[in-house]
């Protein structure tokens, strides 16, 4: 059971800042962004998954998380959150446990 010898090596490649990133997605919940990044990862494209509030400057008002990737993924990227999104529609349940409420007091 060999370590790797260069810890940078372990770590997941994230796109160089210097290379033109595009915004493929954006999310309220970091959950959801963290799947999105997840089905990016799994296809093989790096991405860079940033909290929105770190640009508050140039966007006011805008929370969340946010997705970049290469302009070159583009396309592929969101082809593949499209494809996620039909493949699991969101649900109306929200996940609150509903409890019944006894209105007499017990004797």
């Amino acid at each position: 059971m060999s370590q790797p010898t260069n810890p940078a090596e372990s770590v997941t490649p994230r796109p160089n800042p210097n290379e033109k990133l595009v915004k493929v997605f954006d999310s309220e919940v970091e959950s959801e962004a963290m799947i999105v990044k997840g089905l990016l990862e799994s296809a093989g494209i790096d991405s860079d998954l940033t909290a929105a509030a770190m640009i508050q400057d140039m966007f006011p008002g805008l929370g969340g998380m946010i997705i970049l990737v290469r302009e070159q993924d583009a396309e592929t990227a969101r082809r593949l959150i499209e494809e996620y999104r039909q493949s699991n529609p969101p649900t109306d349940d929200d996940e609150t446990a509903e409890i019944d409420v006894i209105e007499e007091p017990p004797k």
